[in-house]
């Protein structure tokens, strides 16, 4: 069914104040008890907020019955779907420890995780089921494994693990006894290099950014949200639940992330946030379906973006916009863009965001100029989420904003950026030599990257502080900001890595969007499908070709791309090349392109 399309209304029922996310799920499950809070797309499955509570009182109580108490830490492999707030909520009642594991693990990884946990309790779905089980047989501390969609040999089933409470277990005891300073999740960084850090967050460190958003981002009872990155990034494990624990937002859960633009249109969310590289796709997606139109009807959308783009660039320059030129944007938006925004299901989207990796300038210009402005934002694990964000009525195209209210901000002699608030992590579990180095004496987290912050403290990332290019002339650049422009010119990148440090010029390796460059071939009449097959086309080498001579005129000449190799290789998140959340590994990627890399510079 579709959801109604209002807009969230009267603050009544926000549950700021609570001093657990127990406490604010109790709360919010009572004001909002007949309330819709978890669904998948099309209704098949809603549940109120009465019924989650009854579900997580269940689980607690099975969870208890198989020896999990406080301090303990329940492991989960799950897809995007209502029984994975359900598990961590209920983990979270008993004063356990909940944290989730990326669906692309590989079985290393997984053992790696769950050994280092110390987690008794795991619970996956059937298509993760053999790896955590293989698991289980050589870890003697995991001890038992529940499939959600099971039953299965070797496991126990959801129903099992909602079974009777042992005698004497007082849940309302249980969740009361739960504090502030307890750590509420494990994130485990996925890192682009060694194993990665189990990042500690306590109640209060998520409860601290809540109320911070808040400030700025008003939260709203009623609201609608999507479920759809990884449930082990904090990105959606705080839109998705946590958000959802303080305003009562129902959550629809996608399982597919190739579905969440059609589930967009159904659910029509009220806030919405995305990693840069989905923002590119959707740019992508838009401009091919500009292209495609009839030539009448695609000199009047030209014109309609070239108008409202230059209105957007006249604000971001500081500058009246031209009577001319805004009524030209008004009538766009109203003929065209308005249509568009509820094409697309955000039509009563109140916030939309961006962070966890930098996005190209263009790619916020065009969603601005269709009515669609976003707040790019920065933090990291270590900071609860964000610790900077661009305020929705002062955008500042190109910064990551300014800091949260309650968020210092500092700038190290070098240039690194240095962060401390309530908000910043207890520390990296079991591991007090890095926690000493990320967090000084001060309780300043030294982020690593590099960054500049103007007059009125908005904030712009230069680069990771190890990842900057610096070339044999000793000039300093940035790659991502290079990679962004190469992406943003051609849409048929998928990922581009710079690379000139202490080398006489800048390269970069390419690898095709897989979706993208499918469909280039299918409307240019091509025979190859395969990533090895495109990148050989003559025709996509020419498109890629000119989006790098795109990319560098927007470049400085220093940072420009002399040349490029096109892979034939398709890079997937959480493989060798791309940590799950499409972070470049950098050293990898170099060690086993070395030859294309020397290759480039051979020809001197």
């Amino acid at each position: 069914m579709a959801v109604a399309p209002t807009r969230a209304g009267t603050r009544e029922g926000l549950a700021l104040d609570a001093a657990t996310l127990c406490e604010a799920f109790q709360a919010t499950a009572g004001h909002h008890a007949d309330g819709v809070a978890l669904r998948t797309p099309g209704g098949d499955v809603e549940i109120t907020w009465r019924g989650y509570a009854a579900r997580v009182r269940a689980v607690a109580g099975g969870m208890a019955a198989a020896g999990v108490g406080r301090g303990e830490t329940v492991a989960m492999m799950l897809t995007n779907r209502p029984e994975a707030v359900i598990v961590d909520t209920a983990a979270m009642h008993l004063g356990a420890i909940p944290f989730s594991i990326y669906n692309t693990s590989s079985p290393e990884q997984v053992e790696y995780l769950l050994g280092h946990a110390r987690c008794r309790v795991a619970v996956t779905e059937a298509s993760f089921a053999a790896t955590v089980l293989a698991v289980a047989e050589r870890l003697e501390t995991l001890e038992r494994v529940y499939v959600v969609d099971g039953p299965l040999d070797g496991a126990g089933s959801l129903a099992e693990l909602e079974a009777p409470a042992p005698d004497g277990f007082d849940f309302d005891a249980s969740w009361r006894a739960v504090a502030g300073a307890d750590v509420a999740t494990l994130i485990y960084t996925s890192g682009t290099t060694g194993p990665p850090k189990a990042v500690e967050l306590t109640h209060e460190n998520l409860l601290s950014q809540g109320r911070m958003l808040d400030q700025l981002l008003p939260l709203h009872p009623g609201g609608r949200g999507v479920s759809y990155l990884p449930m082990a990034h904090l990105a959606d494990r705080y839109a998705a639940h946590y958000t959802a624990l303080l305003a009562g937002t129902s959550v629809t859960f996608v399982a597919d992330l190739l579905q969440v633009f059609a589930v967009l249109g159904e659910v029509r969310p009220t806030a919405w946030g995305a990693v840069p590289r989905v923002w590119e796709k959707l740019k992508a997606a838009l401009e091919a379906g500009f292209a495609g139109a009839p030539v009448e009807r695609r000199e009047a959308i030209a014109a309609a973006v070239s108008a409202a783009t230059a209105a957007v660039r006249a604000e971001q320059a500081g500058e009246p916009v031209p009577r001319e030129l805004a009524s030209a944007r008004e009538r766009a938006d109203a003929e065209l863009f308005a249509g568009l925004r509820a094409q697309l299901g955000l039509d009563c989207v109140e916030s939309l965001l961006s962070g966890a990796a930098p996005i190209a300038p263009e790619v916020l210009e065009f969603f601005t100029a269709l009515g669609l402005p976003i707040c790019e934002v920065w933090g990291m694990t270590e900071t609860s989420l964000v610790a900077t964000i661009n305020p929705r009525e002062a955008i500042r195209i190109g910064t990551v904003g300014k800091a949260l209210p309650g968020v210092e901000l500092a700038l190290a002699d070098d240039g690194e950026l240095l962060v401390r608030g309530p908000t910043i992590m207890r520390g990296y579990r079991d591991d007090p030599d890095r926690t000493a180095e990320a967090i000084d004496a001060d309780g300043w987290l030294h982020t690593g990257d590099v960054a500049t912050i103007d007059a009125d403290g908005y904030v712009r990332i230069v680069d990771r502080k190890k990842e900057l290019i610096i070339n044999a002339a000793g000039k300093n650049m940035s790659p991502s900001n290079i990679e962004n422009r190469l992406k943003a010119a051609c849409p048929l990148v998928g990922s581009a890595v710079a690379i000139g440090d202490r080398r006489p010029y800048n390269t970069a390796l390419i690898v095709l969007d897989p979706v993208a460059a499918a469909s280039y071939a299918a409307a240019s009449g091509l025979s190859a499908s395969d990533p090895a097959a495109l990148a050989a086309e003559p025709a996509i080498l020419e498109q890629v070709r000119a989006g790098v001579e795109r990319a560098n005129a927007t470049l400085s000449r220093v940072e420009q791309i002399k040349r490029h190799t096109l892979l034939g290789d398709e890079w997937q998140p959480g493989g060798k090349e791309l940590t799950p959340t499409m972070k470049l590994r950098r050293r990898p990627i170099a060690e086993k392109y070395a030859a294309q890399i020397e290759a480039m510079y051979a020809a001197g």
